[in-house]
């Protein structure tokens, strides 16, 4: 077993990490103290133009095309330095990478390009409803045929980067006569379409330097052209993906653990309290151990899913398991920093405040670590005994 990496990617990690710290750290406070979005659309038209926002998508797309274990390395490296523009990384890798797997050489053509050159600054999964976050299929936003088109009508919720987002895939429902996973379509829809309304921002506890919206459509016409993949199949779709989308929030979550555990680490050396510096104690000491143990161990469980996945084997279940113990050790990583601050820890003047509630989302989206348990015991369950 080799857990050496490759020239290559040893480059991306230090490529992104040379970025993160250049552009995003510097600006990632005011971010997420003003919502200003011009500061995080500015960066990702600079991340599309280093070919983050195509990482799997091949060359004649438009994307780099560097594999699934150097995008997770890079994540990782942008997560460190700001969470609200790792996310929006994610998503719009995600979007690319539905549309290459199941769009049309139309569709390929015509967003994949935009996306990856920063054209399109951001792209935008509109999965969620009111009625249908865990259990997507008890969403209500429907899609009907109309001649040589479909008409939309419905509402998301929790869209990122709904506000300058370029282009949403949709699901919706197409057949109401059918088991509810065999009755789903998906669809590209433009920004800009009539009948395609983005409402307010939410106000978030974390990651508010990206923006979160609710998304309806009020007959939206679109054209069968639209129509990604083959009608009633798009279950199928959202599944798949959401597999691949956890390997990117994983890497995002080690990143702001990282960050938080070493910027903790830094203070405690230098943070003296009963003569000398507090990382001599060991109490501090052990939070240190521990989580540096658990987010190493989270990295390569996220890895060992990315290296799946490049290699085109099964990896729902490895995805699973390394979202939900990535998340999880984060989020401890996080608090144990804060804790090491102590009062500090508890003020914005301090980044671990920040990291502390930019960590605490990633056990939500993507599938929250209720959902990652029940794919990890319903995949063990049907192995064991065959």
């Amino acid at each position: 077993m080799d857990f050496s990496f490759t020239e290559e990617q040893k480059m991306i990690r230090k490529m992104a990490k040379d970025f993160a710290q250049k552009e995003l750290v510097p600006v990632a406070a005011r971010l997420d103290e003003t919502s200003d979005y011009s500061i995080l659309t500015n960066n990702l038209k600079k991340m599309a133009g280093l070919g983050l926002m195509g990482m799997n998508i091949p060359e004649e797309y438009g994307g780099s095309q560097v594999g699934s274990i150097a995008y997770s390395l890079a994540m990782t490296e942008i997560g460190k330095a700001c969470a609200s523009t790792a996310v929006t990384m994610s998503v719009t890798n995600m979007v690319n990478e539905v549309i290459l797997e199941f769009g049309t050489e139309e569709q390929k053509r015509t967003y994949i390009p935009r996306l990856c050159s920063g054209e399109y600054v951001a792209g935008c999964f509109g999965l969620t409803e009111s009625s249908a976050g865990s259990d997507p299929l008890g969403m209500k936003a429907t899609a009907v045929r109309d001649g040589d088109g479909y008409v939309i009508n419905g509402s998301k919720i929790f869209i990122t980067s709904a506000e300058y987002g370029n282009i949403v895939i949709v699901w919706t429902v197409t057949n109401k006569e059918v088991k509810r996973d065999k009755g789903l379509s998906a669809f590209i829809v433009e920004r800009g379409t009539p009948g395609y309304a983005v409402g307010k921002s939410e106000h978030k506890m974390g990651q508010k330097g990206s923006a979160t919206n609710e998304i309806s459509f009020t007959d939206c016409r679109v054209s069968a052209k639209n129509l990604l993949g083959k009608e009633n199949d798009a279950y199928r779709i959202a599944m798949m993906e959401l597999a691949g989308g956890r390997i990117g929030i994983g890497s995002l979550a080690v990143g702001i653990g990282l960050a938080a555990m070493e910027f903790a680490t830094a203070y405690a050396k230098e943070r003296v309290q009963f003569g000398e510096p507090i990382a001599n104690f060991e109490a501090i000491q052990w939070m240190i151990a521990d989580s540096f143990t658990e987010l190493d161990a989270a990295q390569l469980l996220i890895l060992r899913a990315a290296y799946l996945k490049e290699k085109g084997m099964p990896f729902r279940k490895e995805a699973s398991m390394g979202k939900l113990y990535a998340t999880e050790a984060a989020c401890r990583a996080c608090d144990k920093a804060v804790q090491i601050l102590g009062g500090y820890g508890y003020v914005s003047e301090y980044p671990v405040e920040r990291f502390y509630r930019d960590v605490r989302v990633t056990r939500l989206y993507e599938g929250t670590s209720e959902i990652q348990r029940l794919v990890i015991a319903k995949t063990i369950l049907n192995e064991v005994g065959k």
